[in-house]
C-alpha cells in the first residue's frame, strides 16, 4: 500500500477553495536518491504541469493538454534556444474521481520539491525543471539573454508564484543554508538552484592559469541569506569521461 505525503497547496491564488477547504495534493518521491521517480495522485479537477517527455505512466482518466512553456512566444523562444528546453510543457488534469501519474528526468539522480511563495522564489538551472503546480511562472527575461547564459552554456531560470516546484539533479542533492552575508563558491555545473533572496556573481575560477588548467572554468559566488541546492555529479565531466571510453571504438570503426 502506497503512503503519499499530503501537502496543502494553494490554487488560483487562494488559500482556500470556494467550499472553505484547502486543496490537498498527494505525492511521493520513490527510489531516492539515485533513481528517483515522482508519483502524484490527482483528485478530480486537480492538475500538474510537467516538462515534455517526463511522464512515465498515468491513469487513463487523466487528460493531457500541451501548451507553450510561457504565455508569450518570445519567452518560449528564449527558453528553447538559450535554455535548450522544449517549446512546450504538458498539463495533466484528472477528469475521473482520482488519477495517478509519474514523472522522471533524464539524468540518473534525485528529485526534490521546493515551495514557492510570493515572498520567496528560486533561480534554477534550465535542466533541473521536471514539474510544477499551477500558478508557477518560469521567467527568462529577468536578467537578459546574455547574462542568462551564466557562462559555458549554462542557463538559469527565475521561478516565482505560489505552489510547488519539483526539480531533478544529476547525482544526489546537497543543500546548504547560508546566513546573511555568508558566501559559498559553487562550480556552475554543480549548481542546481538557490533562493532569490541570495545575491550572486559569476566569476572565473582563480586566475587565468586556474581557469584554463584547473578544470573548473567559471564559478558562481552566492551570498545569503538563503538556500543553495548542489548536485553531487557533473554531467559535463561524465560525458567527457564517457567519450574517452567510446572514442577509441568510434575511431577504430571509422578506419
Amino acid at each position: 500500500m502506497l503512503t503519499y505525503k499530503d501537502l496543502s497547496l494553494y490554487f488560483n491564488g487562494l488559500f482556500e477553495g470556494s467550499c472553505g477547504v484547502e486543496a490537498v495534493m498527494k505525492y511521493e518521491i520513490r527510489y531516492k536518491p539515485s533513481y528517483s521517480m515522482l508519483v502524484v495522485r490527482l483528485d478530480q479537477g486537480d492538475s500538474i504541469t510537467a516538462e515534455s517527455g517526463a511522464m512515465t505512466y498515468m491513469s487513463p482518466d487523466i487528460d493531457v493538454h500541451t501548451r507553450m512553456r510561457e504565455r508569450s512566444i518570445l519567452g518560449t523562444l528564449g527558453l528553447t534556444f538559450l535554455g535548450r528546453q522544449s517549446f512546450f510543457v504538458n498539463e495533466y488534469i484528472a477528469r475521473g474521481e482520482e488519477g495517478e501519474i509519474a514523472f522522471v528526468s533524464a539524468p540518473v539522480g534525485d528529485i526534490e520539491v521546493l515551495e514557492i511563495t510570493p515572498s520567496q522564489g528560486y533561480i534554477i538551472q534550465k535542466a533541473a525543471y521536471i514539474a510544477s503546480t499551477q500558478n508557477i511562472d518560469l521567467d527568462v527575461k529577468w536578467q537578459g539573454f546574455t547574462k542568462g547564459l551564466f557562462g559555458q552554456g549554462l542557463f538559469m531560470i527565475k521561478v516565482t508564484g505560489e505552489g510547488l516546484l519539483f526539480i531533478n539533479t544529476f547525482g544526489a542533492i546537497d543543500k546548504h543554508t547560508l546566513k546573511s552575508d555568508e558566501t559559498l563558491v559553487v562550480d556552475n555545473f554543480h549548481l542546481v538552484a538557490f533562493t532569490d533572496t541570495c545575491q550572486y556573481k559569476v566569476t572565473k575560477f582563480g586566475g587565468l592559469k586556474e581557469t584554463l588548467l584547473g578544470g573548473e572554468g567559471l564559478v558562481t559566488e552566492i551570498t545569503g541569506p538563503g538556500d543553495i541546492y548542489i548536485q553531487t555529479k557533473n554531467l559535463r565531466e561524465f560525458v567527457d569521461w564517457l567519450w574517452t571510453m567510446i572514442e577509441p571504438r568510434v575511431g577504430a570503426r571509422a578506419r
